[in-house]
């Protein structure tokens, strides 16, 4: 009986229903999609000429949280200790320094008065390593949104730095997550013990969400009925009304889950659920082949 059905995808989003499996199972993928698919972060940032007022350890932490827009299975892990190769490291370079503009007056406008006062993510240069240019090709490799503010200049003031970004997972550090957010939750039942009907019909509408609960008119009279019982918030609103809580009845459907997985961008949210499934499996493989041995 288990299946999987597609409700929902857009470049950035997924909504997708998994049937017939135990919770154990739907709060695997969710674990795994949080902690456990890899993604390229930066890792180490060296800092040639900072003279912003934000501190050198502040700026660091701000950039590794920036997600970065590379394919992580073209890349290996980083052992400790070693070198930077190309194999396993993408290098970044953020270089600006503020300067007013003699064209700009009459104005209090900083970004009329200055040049490159707001450092953000489009500063962020790539420099490809030995062989990485045949490889890739400008703006494979860069940070997924442009206009992330990293830093705020002013006339004198400086950035100079470079980057290097390695993979990694969740587990060890948040950055390395490749969702926003992964969750589920189980499908709502709601059935109506009697019929609803006039104004009270009406009042049954206002307590769910909207399209839950719609008003056909049969007779001549208004009578509420189970449109949609998955657009339900389970605010349990229902219940505050004495007139209302014995007329309906909220349940869960216990194996029916419905996914929704949100991508930071570094990977659509298909190959997301894609990959997790490939973690889990090599799990299972790697325990079996532990109990055989």
């Amino acid at each position: 009986n288990f299946r999987i059905d597609m409700i929902k995808m857009n470049d950035d989003e997924l909504e997708f229903d998994m049937v017939g499996i135990d919770a154990a199972i739907a709060n695997a993928f969710r674990r795994i999609l949080l902690a456990e698919v890899p993604t390229m972060a930066i890792e180490k940032v060296h800092i040639y000429n900072n003279t912003s007022i934000i501190q050198d350890e502040v700026l660091a932490h701000r950039l590794g949280l920036i997600p970065i827009k590379a394919d992580p299975r073209l890349f290996e892990y980083k052992s400790e200790g070693e070198d930077f190769s190309p194999e396993d490291t993408i290098i970044f370079q953020l270089k600006v320094k503020c300067t007013k503009n003699s064209q700009a007056k009459d104005t209090t406008d900083p970004d009329e008065m200055y040049k490159d006062h707001k450092v953000t993510t489009k500063h962020l240069k790539w420099i490809p390593m030995k062989g990485q240019d045949t490889i890739f090709k400008e703006g494979d490799l860069r940070p997924v949104n442009d206009d992330i503010l990293i830093a705020k200049l002013r006339p004198g003031q400086e950035i100079d730095i470079r980057v290097f970004c390695n993979k990694g997972i969740g587990k060890d550090h948040a950055k390395f997550s490749p969702v926003a957010t992964a969750s589920y939750r189980l499908l709502p039942e709601i059935y109506l013990k009697s019929p609803v009907t006039g104004a009270l019909a009406e009042k049954l509408q206002s307590c769910f969400s909207p399209g839950v609960i719609v008003i056909d008119t049969e007779n001549g009279n208004k009578v509420a009925r189970v449109a949609n019982a998955r657009k339900d918030t389970c605010s349990r609103e229902v219940f505050r009304h004495d007139n209302l809580k014995d007329l309906v009845e909220l349940k869960k459907v216990r194996d029916h889950f419905i996914f929704s997985v949100e991508s930071t961008g570094i990977l659509p949210p298909d190959i997301l659920v894609e990959e997790a499934i490939k973690v889990l499996m090599k799990k299972c493989q790697d325990f079996m082949s532990d109990l055989d041995t």
